[in-house]
Formats: C-alpha cells, structure tokens, sequence
C-alpha cells in the first residue's frame, strides 16, 4: 500500500518542495514532498515521483525518517516493511488531503 494513484484536483503543476533521493545503486530520482505524518512516535514522509509514468501515474511512496547515526542534523528515509503500518500513514494521509487529490484503490 506505499504506492496509491493520486491527481491534483487543481490540475496545477507540481514543482514546490522537490527534494532529491539516492537508491541503493546511487541513482538520483526526484520526488515531490507531499506530507510529514505522525504515527505511534514516529515520522512518516509521503513522497510523489516527479517523473510519474503512464503504468504507474500518481504512485505515493512512503518512508519513515530516521535521524542520521552520526550525530548531523540530517535525516535518512527508509522503506517502511509494515503493510499495517502503510495503510494507517496513507489512511491519514486521504483524510487530510480528500479535498485536494483524488485517491484510485
């Protein structure tokens, strides 16, 4: 449940608050931050993929933030194992943003 369609309903361009991932294989791909989420203490990003394709339009990715081990003020974003714990972040998600994007299952 990390990946659910959504479009904005306003039809407007998406280009504020772009920020700059790493994989594991250290390709860059650029996401839209969409929402900070709170969950049971924890932090919880909700990211849109800045080049969506036509297989997967609108796919959300949700990661936890971590702090950095190093003791810097970064943050580190990690895959969230928990289906359970998805769907609770993406629940709240849709409820907040129900007037702002429209949510295919």
């Amino acid at each position: 449940m990390d990946n659910e369609n959504i479009t904005n309903n306003s039809g407007e361009e998406l280009e504020d608050n772009i920020i700059v991932l790493n994989d594991e294989n250290g390709e860059e791909t650029r996401f839209e931050f969409l929402d900070l989420i709170e969950l049971d203490h924890e932090e919880y990003v909700v990211l849109l993929p800045v080049e969506a394709t036509e297989e997967e339009p609108g796919e959300v990715v949700i990661l936890k933030v971590e702090d950095s081990d190093n003791g810097s003020e970064e943050e580190s974003y990690v895959s969230v194992e928990s289906e359970e714990t998805l769907n609770r972040v993406f629940e709240i998600f849709k409820d907040k943003f129900k007037d702002e994007f429209d949510f295919v299952d």
